[in-house]
């Protein structure tokens, strides 16, 4: 896809930055990719995910990309700051998250990641760059991604599991709750009741999209063709389709099922 904007996450939840860039850049065009196959990243040695990382971006940067996000979490905190591959534009979700954080918080922040990104130290690292007296607190929710990738997005045993994730977080008194996952924004409602109405939380999608639309308009890169939005898997997708139809409210999404080695 020419002039397209390449994305991809794990599984679905990189779709949360799709819609987010869709609102702000309706007229830009995504080519997004969930890598199922492999699915999760946050398990996985950081060799792995670089790993990983490369052959995604040579996927689309192979379809003819201008510009890679890098919508998960992990990747952003593993690969990132190692790539060296290519010379486009290209985000994580890791500083938009930080800096948005930082600006709402007064004081105690607690982050959810999966269990890598909190490994990688790149919040804490990211937040005390801006804020050096903020508290941070990090905990490590393997569970979220399945249940998301299952679909149960609002369910109870979804709710109990956050209860048990974030307790020793509110314990500490956060007043700030940080995503580290694009998977985590699906259980928003859960974990905004169990948080509280005093907590705030803290997606990344809409301040990627905003960073995404500042850079590609600096390098004047906006587009010039109609808007075209393309999502490959790497695996069976029928469960990815169902959920991304919700996600992107356009119950006409199609899938291409695709090899990237």
């Amino acid at each position: 896809m020419i002039d397209a904007i390449g994305v991809f996450d794990s599984g679905v939840g990189g779709l949360t930055v799709v819609a987010a860039l869709r609102r702000r850049l309706p007229e830009e065009s995504i080519l997004y990719l969930g890598d199922t196959a492999r699915l999760p990243y946050g398990s996985k040695s950081p060799d792995t995910v670089k790993g990983y990382t490369r052959r995604n971006i040579e996927f689309l940067t192979g379809r003819g990309v201008k510009a890679v996000v890098i919508a998960c979490n992990t990747a952003s905190a593993l690969a990132l700051p190692s790539l060296e591959m290519h010379e486009l534009p290209t985000w994580g979700v890791i500083e938009p998250g930080a800096l948005k954080a930082a600006r709402v918080s007064r004081g105690r922040v607690g982050v959810i990641a999966t269990e890598a990104t909190v490994r990688s130290d790149a919040y804490p690292r990211a937040l005390r760059a801006l804020r050096p007296e903020l508290e941070i607190v990090s905990r490590a929710c393997p569970l979220f991604v399945p249940l998301v990738e299952e679909g149960w997005h609002d369910d109870s045993i979804t709710e109990e599991v956050a209860r048990r994730y974030l307790a020793p977080l509110l314990e500490a008194g956060i007043d700030t709750l940080v995503l580290g996952c694009t998977h985590y924004p699906l259980l928003v409602p859960v974990l905004q009741r169990v948080a509280g109405p005093d907590v705030t939380l803290v997606d990344s999608a809409e301040a990627v999209a905003e960073m995404v639309a500042a850079g590609l308009a600096d390098r004047h890169l906006e587009s010039t063709h109609p808007a075209v939005h393309e999502l490959c898997v790497t695996d069976s997708g029928e469960t990815f389709q169902r959920i991304a139809r919700q996600i992107l409210q356009d119950p006409g999404v199609g899938l291409e099922w695709v090899e990237v080695v």
